[in-house]
């Protein structure tokens, strides 16, 4: 079983003899991609000490950097025989090494970025002109950001100021004042940062190991070396008696000229840090070694040796792309390379779920071990909600973020409260949240917030107050205590300002308890309980502990802050998931194996994700300064990728299209299929349509899941009869056009009795101004002293701000409101002016019955006046447009209509009176009036057409048609849903039905 592999070092068999050959070149061991990394790691580790003495593995010390890596090569090594385990080790460990007593330790990230946000703001307050306030966190995480990578990489801020950037002078000038804010903490008399400390530690190891070399075997495993610190401890490693390098993913398939064009070596300006091997190349320069010095950890074979040299090949550096037409032609093997690819291409990012989540339901079902990697957390989550259809729950490894579970979205909205007017919508979203009220009586707080919607929707107020739900609640049975529960929790929040940054935690804390504890509960329900609890328990814990740090804060640049706080934090809850079914982030999958692969969402701006904006420095700039360029990013993803592709069996998927627009493939796919398509002579033309084909079943499968089992019959444009007794007896004038343009919203509203909730979230509609602009207009017509023009304006306008003040609950819409009207007063009193009519009803309600006595038509007019001789002008005001002559004769014929009451003595005030004009007054922009001057012949038309009409639906075979003739196609209706349009159209003939 502890047979050694052929070509490695021999055994050794005393114990005090070196695990590796002395030597005076580095050690520097790599695995191709697709190896199982921390296995064949492991494996290397037990084949080295076969025949040494049990505690020769115990003295081994192993460097890994990431935790997943720590816990999986443990697991591995624990495999074996029984004996000693290595010492397995984080990088970011190092700082407890005895020799590195008196470091002190670093300060907490939270607290640095809260000192940097209070530097950043009072720069704002200074300089209004450098930046938004809204921008105070952004800029001072960025600039955390930016002071980790300068400690990291050894760069102060001394060396980027004597950059030569005169060809950027403005830009630049900003960017120092942003920058010059940071450079405190480069003074060695300030405690360091996470960053400053690890490299402050790896250089003090460094020359501690320079003149004590540790004897044991030290081994750093899994990492590229990207960020400088680290490769300065790999370098300090690999030149130790006993060091070792394990590189991950190295390409052995690269010829020695492949890697004579990556790096400073070819002349380049810049270097390829693009390409997925460049780390290795500089790391490799920096030792003083050669690619060629590279040597295999341990004899296991690449999954697929003849895929490798393909994706090696593919990913050259652009600048030599020619070795395509050359190498290209030695690739005889690609139907090997390419027997385990599929390449999906989905018409959207839902067919490319549901291909994935098929194929990883055929991997469940086989029993093979199968992961999807992607970077797009939306499309993971998409998998997994097509997944649950089939009760397969993956277990994925990133799980999600705080922010979006059940006690962050809490918190974040009792946070939301502060400093605001509350509105309904905000009220409700909390009350209905699962975790209000999770401590006792439940049911009963569902029930009375249901109750209260309901109000809210159909009555208001808009923004409701601690008086409103008092007395609100005084109204209904059983409801008292819960209505001042919560009218004391809320009572006063609005009226918070500025305050320390302590004080708002601590009150965000008491509210989110006293919320989630309930009426007369005394423990804060489900909130702190589960992993998101926990975590979120553990994010206010240190916000608490580090607010001292924060200073003063408005409630808003609170609110943002904390969920800045809960957006940086994940939780991993624990679930049953399935055994064989995996969702990995691209720094999982490096330490991870499985059978299947599928490479999720290769689209450009995916893999590669875009490089993040920096608003401090461009790529010159960081060139020239020693920081890292953006193409490092590209670089480790490209990396993953080639890593990836090297599995056994490895799925290809990405959507042609998203909701925007066409989408393009990712880079390295895009070379890969080039390639292939340029080598038909090599059969790459066949090996590329057998991938797309075996895409193309999986795609074609996700369609047939959302097919019908039975064909769907569409719904047919209705116009239900209902019995003649159940019809309406009467109407409003207004609901007259309703009847004529869309009958179907007369019968759901009058005979089904159905009527649209107004939305939670109200706005100031159209209505709403039409509403507010009549309450104004009368009661300014209402008493209408002897006045100058001057007067009536200003009495106007002192009218309209008294109304919108009480009515108006929208700060902004008032302001709107107030300036159209006081645009138009000017013109609408000049109007009034020359108007030989005095106002005789106003907002008055009248009613006539039709000659068939079962039908009774009702008004209430804006406004009648009186003319001299004694006929009438009706008046009607209108916010938008009013309707031309046309539309009056066959719609709008409300006007037309109370004129034909008049003539009845439908209204009480006037009896019976001719009518000489009808009028609509409109004051929009610009303003405009429609008069139509009435006799007795037009009077009468309308009225026989409304008896005509009235009597065509006393008849049982008169359907109420939906949207019969509707204003505009788009025009929306209050039913629409009820009847279904869009599945059918309004050219459809009508399908008639007898209801009731």
């Amino acid at each position: 079983m502890w047979a050694r592999p052929q070509g490695l070092l021999p055994p050794k068999r005393c114990c005090a003899m070196p695990m590796f050959e002395p030597g005076g070149m580095p050690r520097i061991f790599a695995l191709p991609p697709g190896v199982d990394f921390p296995r064949a790691l492991a494996d290397g580790l037990w084949h080295r000490l076969t025949g040494l003495s049990p505690e020769a593995l115990a003295r081994v010390e192993v460097f890994v950097n990431t935790r997943r890596m720590q816990r999986r090569l443990q697991a591995m090594m624990a495999q074996g025989r029984a004996c000693l385990l290595p010492r397995i080790r984080l990088i970011t460990d190092l700082g407890h090494d005895a020799a590195l007593v008196g470091l002190p330790h670093a300060v907490p990230p939270l607290r640095r970025r809260l000192e940097l946000a209070q530097l950043v703001a009072r720069m704002l307050d200074a300089q209004p002109d450098l930046a938004p306030r809204a921008a105070i966190y952004d800029l001072a995480d960025s600039l955390a950001t930016l002071m980790d990578e300068m400690q990291g990489e050894g760069v102060r801020p001394d060396r980027i100021r004597k950059l030569d950037l005169s060809d950027h002078s403005a830009h630049w000038q900003r960017s120092m004042r942003f920058i010059d804010l940071v450079s405190r903490y480069f003074d060695s008399s300030q405690p360091p940062d996470a960053q400053a400390r690890q490299r402050l530690v790896i250089e003090r190891l460094a020359g501690h190991w320079a003149e004590t070399p540790p004897l044991h075997p030290m081994i750093i495993a899994g990492s590229t070396g990207s960020r400088g610190a680290t490769r300065l401890l790999m370098q300090a490693v690999a030149r130790l008696p006993q060091g070792a390098l394990v590189l991950p993913g190295f390409d052995f398939a690269a010829p020695p000229e492949a890697w004579a064009t990556l790096g400073v070596r070819a002349g380049s300006a810049f270097g390829a840090e693009d390409h997925p091997q460049y780390r290795f190349v500089k790391l490799l320069d920096q030792l003083g070694a050669e690619h060629a010095a590279v040597t295999a950890w341990h004899p296991v074979p690449a999954p697929n040796p003849a895929r490798n040299r393909l994706v090696s090949l593919s990913l050259r550096p652009a600048p030599v792309t020619d070795q395509w037409m050359i190498e290209g032609k030695l690739l005889l093997d690609l139907a090997t390379a390419t027997a385990g690819l599929t390449l999906i291409e989905a018409p959207s990012p839902r067919a490319e779920a549901l291909a994935i989540a098929l194929r990883l339901r055929k991997a469940a079902e086989d029993g093979t071990t199968a992961a999807l990697i992607t970077p797009d957390r939306g499309l993971s989550r998409q998998v997994t909600a097509a997944l649950d259809r089939w009760g397969i729950l993956p277990d994925d490894s990133a799980g999600r973020p705080l922010i979006l579970s059940a006690p962050g979205r809490f918190l974040r909205h009792v946070a939301a409260l502060f400093g605001r007017k509350l509105t309904a919508e905000a009220l409700l979203v909390l009350l209905k949240h699962p975790l209000t009220a999770s401590g006792a009586e439940r049911g009963t707080h569902l029930r009375l917030t249901q109750d209260l919607e309901l109000q809210l929707r159909k009555q208001g107020p808009h923004f409701p107050t601690s008086h409103d739900l008092v007395a609100w609640s005084a109204t209904r049975a059983g409801a008292e205590a819960w209505g001042l529960w919560i009218a004391g929790l809320l009572a006063g929040l609005e009226r918070i300002g500025t305050r320390p940054l302590a004080e708002h935690v601590a009150a965000h804390l008491t509210l989110a308890e006293g919320l989630a504890a309930g009426p007369g509960g005394i423990w804060p329900g489900a909130l702190w309980q589960k992993p998101a609890g926990i975590e979120a328990a553990a994010a206010t814990a240190e916000l608490l502990r580090e607010a001292g740090h924060g200073g003063a804060m408005s409630c808003a640049d609170y609110s943002d802050l904390f969920a800045a706080i809960l957006q940086s934090r994940d939780v991993r809850e624990v679930v049953q998931a399935h055994p064989h079914i995996m969702i990995w982030g691209t720094l999982e999958a490096r330490v991870q194996g499985a059978d299947l692969v599928i490479l999720g969402g290769m689209n450009d701006g995916i893999w590669p994700p875009a490089p993040a904006p920096d608003p401090w420095m461009n790529r010159k700039m960081r060139f020239e300064s020693g920081l890292l360029l953006p193409d490092r990013q590209i670089g480790l993803s490209a990396h993953d990728y080639q890593q990836a592709i090297a599995a056994p069996e490895v799925v290809i998927s990405r959507a042609v299209r998203n909701a925007d627009s066409e989408t393009v493939a990712s880079r390295w796919l895009n070379r890969l299929l080039n390639l292939l398509d340029g080598l038909p002579d090599q059969g790459g033309t066949v090996a590329l349509a057998a991938m797309r084909a075996r895409g193309q079943s999986w795609v074609g499968m996700a369609a047939a899941l959302d097919l019908p089992l039975d064909p769907v019959t569409p719904a047919r444009r209705p116009a239900p009869r209902p019995p003649v007794e159940v019809r309406p007896r009467g109407l409003y004038v207004s609901k007259i056009t309703t009847l004529i343009r869309d009958p179907y919203a007369v019968y759901a509203e009058h005979i089904l009795r159905l009527k649209p909730l107004d939305p939670l979230r109200q706005v100031p509609d159209a209505r709403e101004r039409g509403t507010v602009l009549h309450k104004i207009l009368e009661t300014f017509i209402h008493k209408w002293p002897i006045e100058t023009p001057a007067q009536a304006r200003a009495r106007l306008m002192a009218v309209a701000r008294q109304v919108v003040t009480t009515e108006v609950p929208w700060p902004a819409a008032r302001r709107i409101w107030l300036a159209r009207l006081d645009r138009v007063a000017d013109w609408f009193l000049a109007q009034e002016a020359e108007r030989a009519g005095a106002p005789a009803i106003i907002e008055k309600r009248g009613s006539v019955t039709l000659e068939n006595g079962l039908f009774t038509l009702s008004a209430k007019p804006d406004r009648i006046d009186v003319l001299p001789d004694g006929r009438v002008e009706v008046i009607d005001y209108k916010t938008g447009k009013p309707p031309s002559a046309e539309e009056q004769r066959s719609f709008a014929k409300q006007l037309l209509l109370e004129a034909a009451m008049v003539e009845r003595g439908g209204f009480e005030a006037l009896g019976a009176r001719h009518a000489a004009s009808i009028l609509y007054i409109g004051l929009g922009s610009p303003p405009k009036v429609v008069q139509t001057v009435m006799d007795a012949s037009i009077t009468a038309r309308v009225w026989a057409e409304l008896n005509q009409l009235i009597n065509c639906y006393q008849r049982r075979e008169q359907g109420y048609l939906a949207r019969r003739a509707m204003h505009g196609v788009d025009y929306p209706g209050d039913y629409d849903q009820l009847s279904r349009f869009g599945e059918w159209q309004i050219s459809d003939p009508a399908w008639s039905e007898d209801v009731g």
